[in-house]
C-alpha cells in the first residue's frame, strides 16, 4: 500500500552531547502484518471472502489503530469493521459499534446484525466485554466518552442523502470533530463519485464528491494527514449506482486519515 502522507512529517529531534548529535526515535511504523490475529479471529470467519476486497489488515494499518484505543465505528452497517477493531484494540480497548436508528428503520436487519456482532464478544454471560452497542440519530451516537479514533467506512455520503434532515452532514461532521481527543483521528473510506457531482451524486449513486467532502470536513477543522490508494480502481467511470451488479465491490475509493488538531 502506498500512503502520501499531507501533512508535515513530524520533525526527529537532535540533542547534542559531548559535541555528538543523538537521533530520537523514529515514530512506530503500522504495517498489516502487526493485525494478523485480529485478520485470522475465527469470530470473523464470516467475512474472510471479501478480505482480498477490503483489505483489512491494510485498514488497521492505515488507522494506526493500537492496543488500548477507545474506537468508534460510526454507522457500523454489517459490522465488518467491528469485528475487525474488537480483537486489534484488545481486551483493555474499546470498540463502540455505532448503528443509526435511521438505517435500522430502512432495514431491521441492521439491529440484529448489531447484535449478533455485540454477542461474539461478550463474556460468557452474554456482557461486553469491548465491544459496546449504540443507537440514536445518524448525528447523535452518544459516545459515552471521547474517541480515540473514528472509522466509517462507504457510508459518509449517506449524510447527504434526501433521506436525511436538513443540515444531517454539517451537524454529523461537528459531533465527530467533538467526540474525539486531541490530536485525534477520523477516518473515512468512501466511494468516489465524478469530479463535481455534489449532493446529487451521493443521493443517487451513493458514491461521494471528494472536494465536496475535504472541503466539509477541513471547514469543521479537520486536517488532512494521510491519503491512501489502497482501494483505487481507476477503471472505475464513477457514473454508476455502487449496488449495481456489474461495478459492486469494485468501485473506485478514497481513505483519508484525519487528524484533530491538539
Amino acid at each position: 500500500m502506498r500512503t502520501m502522507i499531507i501533512a508535515s512529517a513530524m520533525l526527529l529531534g537532535l540533542s547534542a552531547c559531548g559535541g555528538d548529535a543523538e537521533e530520537a526515535p523514529r515514530a512506530h511504523e503500522y504495517t498489516a502484518a502487526e493485525y494478523a490475529s485480529a485478520v485470522t479471529d475465527i469470530a470473523r470467519s464470516d467475512d474472510f471472502e471479501t478480505d482480498a476486497t477490503r483489505q483489512p489488515g491494510e485498514l488497521l494499518a492505515f488507522a494506526q489503530i493500537d492496543r488500548g484505543d477507545v474506537v468508534g465505528d460510526y454507522i457500523m452497517g454489517g459490522g465488518y469493521v467491528t469485528r475487525l477493531l474488537a480483537i486489534a484494540v484488545g481486551s483493555d480497548g474499546k470498540v463502540y459499534a455505532f448503528q443509526p436508528e435511521e438505517f435500522i428503520g430502512f432495514r431491521p436487519e441492521y439491529a440484529e446484525e448489531q447484535d449478533e456482532t455485540v454477542r461474539r464478544y461478550a463474556d460468557a454471560e452474554g456482557n461486553p466485554v469491548n465491544v459496546f452497542p449504540l443507537r440514536g440519530p445518524i448525528a447523535e451516537p452518544g459516545w459515552p466518552e471521547p474517541l480515540d479514533v473514528i472509522i466509517t467506512v462507504m457510508n459518509f455520503h449517506d449524510l447527504y442523502i434526501s433521506q436525511m434532515p436538513e443540515g444531517t452532514a454539517d451537524a454529523a461532521i461537528a459531533m465527530l470533530y467533538d467526540s474525539l481527543k486531541p490530536g485525534g483521528a477520523l477516518v473515512v473510506v468512501d466511494h468516489l463519485a465524478a469530479e463535481g457531482g455534489g449532493a446529487e451524486a451521493a443521493d443517487q449513486l451513493h458514491r461521494m464528491d471528494r472536494e465536496m467532502a475535504l472541503t466539509a470536513l477541513t471547514d469543521a477543522g479537520f486536517e488532512l494527514e494521510a491519503e491512501s490508494d489502497l482501494y483505487s480502481r481507476p477503471d472505475d467511470p464513477r457514473d454508476a449506482n455502487v449496488f449495481d451488479p456489474e461495478i459492486r465491490g469494485q468501485t473506485d475509493q478514497f481513505a483519508w486519515r484525519l487528524r484533530k488538531p491538539e
